[in-house]
């Protein structure tokens, strides 16, 4: 089933990126799709690390939280270059998710809102560089990573 899902995931993105929907252009993606389905699955990468799909009910709510998130940090890190409010730091704080791709989703997410970085994965640790304290403070809260754990589910 999962290798279907994933020729049908495939199949689409391809679809949509391509924007050439001639009878043999469309042929030569089905077949290349197939083919990379063929490959992950004799590889054994089609599991629930390698295609997510417990993720998916949760993840519109999740990246529509994190695009505000991105977007208010923006304008923040904005204002702190502008108003030379500039002081680094580096921290430490705990990931409370279980799987690997959502550790992974919560430390991709520090990194994509403005001003904060992960730099080191250790276990459960996450360290994180941060523009200023206020930076800090935002990822101590704990706000994402209880959205990421939400994200995950019950596994």
């Amino acid at each position: 089933m999962k290798p279907l899902i994933l020729f049908l995931i495939l199949i689409s993105l391809w679809l949509l990126m391509s924007g050439h929907y001639t009878f043999l252009i469309i042929c030569l993606g089905i077949l290349s799709c197939a083919f990379c389905v063929y490959v992950a699955n004799r590889a054994k990468l089609i599991d629930d690390e390698g295609l997510p799909l417990f993720f998916l009910p949760r993840l519109l709510n999740y990246l529509i939280w994190l695009f505000k998130e991105i977007l208010i940090s923006n304008l923040n890190t904005a204002k702190a270059i502008i108003t030379n409010n500039i002081e680094p730091e580096t921290f430490t704080v705990k990931a409370s998710q279980i799987t690997d791709v959502a550790k992974v989703t919560y430390a991709n997410s520090i990194t994509l809102t403005p001003g904060t970085v992960t730099t080191k994965i250790k276990n459960n640790i996450f360290e994180v560089h941060a523009l200023n304290t206020n930076f800090g403070d935002d990822v101590r809260s704990n706000e994402m990573d209880k959205k990421v754990k939400l994200l995950e589910g019950e596994q």
